[in-house]
């Protein structure tokens, strides 16, 4: 891992700092774990009192929770945030490819690389491929024809991105994704399903990350369109001609059916299904495990499905859930009832 000294780290941020500037940091961790050359961060007050046993060389924090602080202290408004910029800072991840190209690599002799490409080994790169500068491809990946992908943007090992697939700049693809795939589209002859050409494709923007075995299908006819800035994690289903706007986030296991359109900035939890053929307004906030069959015409924090109980409660709550139907119409008999006794009382 890189090491920073503490003055150094306290700039890069533009936090204040509080204790010795030459302080050595050699990595992050958590207060529980944390022992010297290591700095840590407290982001929610509930656990300040942790910090008098915190072993950290420093911690990250805000001014309010100084006071606590034994150790060495950066103060910023935003401690998460910073523990952000400070992972990128300290990161040791390695990069998908080594510097150069495989000689184990396939590529067609008409593909255009920029500068400081690195292809993985057995990677296939078919004709027609334009990937810019700095773009690493990791091992086993399939480019497939006329797709273009730009510059900074890294694939790691084992992804496959069909034909005709357009992909912005300083985007990052984990492994297992599958972009371009054909989307699920059939008509039925008589019981026999005939299969439709899928003709569209993937455009997808700048500074997307895409988690691993997540599917992204091409359009039927229009492209299915990913904006700047998105981030999806893993093992994501997004069905031909959907379209998501900026800075959206979408957690796990999330199924968006065909042609829907999800707006800028909203936030998708884990396991959510959404149907197809209507759209989710911008600033959505769906929890985990929404079920969303209507459009969403309001910003706002959306919810359904039920909590987890004990399988004796869940199986009284599903039998009332059944008979809700004639309980309904009980009640509005018995209002009616009510409605005329009142009426012959006056």
């Amino acid at each position: 891992m890189n090491s920073i000294r503490l003055g150094q780290l306290a700039d890069k941020l533009g936090a204040t700092l509080h204790g010795d500037k030459d302080i050595i940091i050699t990595g992050i961790a958590s207060m529980d774990s944390a022992k010297l050359g290591d700095i840590t961060f407290l982001s929610n007050n509930r656990y300040k009192d942790n910090l008098a046993n915190c072993n950290a060389s420093a911690v990250v924090l805000t001014e309010e929770n100084l006071a606590y602080c034994k150790t060495a202290a950066l103060v910023v408004a935003n401690p998460y945030l910073a523990y952000a910029y400070m992972a990128q800072l300290l990161d040791s991840t390695p990069a998908p490819a080594d510097k150069g190209i495989h000689p184990s690599a396939v590529i067609a002799s008409d593909v255009k690389l920029g500068c400081n490409v690195s292809i993985g080994a057995n990677s296939v790169i078919e004709s027609g491929v334009e990937l810019a500068d700095n773009v690493i491809i990791g091992a086993g990946c399939f480019i497939g024809k006329h797709t273009t992908i730009g510059a900074n943007t890294r694939l790691w090992a084992n992804v496959s991105i069909y034909h005709r697939v357009q992909i912005g700049c300083d985007c990052l693809i984990q492994s297992g994704a599958v972009i371009g795939s054909d989307g699920f589209g059939y008509a039925n002859d008589r019981g026999h399903w005939i299969k439709i050409p899928q003709l569209g494709r993937v455009i997808i923007g700048d500074r997307v990350e895409i988690g691993a075995c997540t599917a992204i299908d091409r359009g039927a006819l229009d492209d299915t369109v990913i904006h700047d800035g998105v981030i999806i994690d893993n093992l994501c289903q997004i069905a031909h001609n959907v379209e998501i706007g900026e800075n959206t986030a979408v957690a796990g296991g999330v199924i968006m059916a065909g042609s829907l359109k999800v707006g800028r900035y909203c936030q998708i939890g884990g396991a959510s299904v959404f149907n197809g053929h209507m759209e989710i307004a911008d600033k959505v906030v769906v929890t985990g495990m929404g079920m969303v069959m209507r459009p969403i015409n309001e910003p706002g924090i959306y919810s359904s499905g039920i909590p987890l109980q004990p399988n004796k409660t869940w199986r009284k709550t599903a039998a009332l859930v059944m008979d809700i139907d004639k309980m309904n119409k009980r009640l509005k008999s018995l209002e009616r009832k009510l409605t005329k006794q009142i009426l012959a009382d006056e």
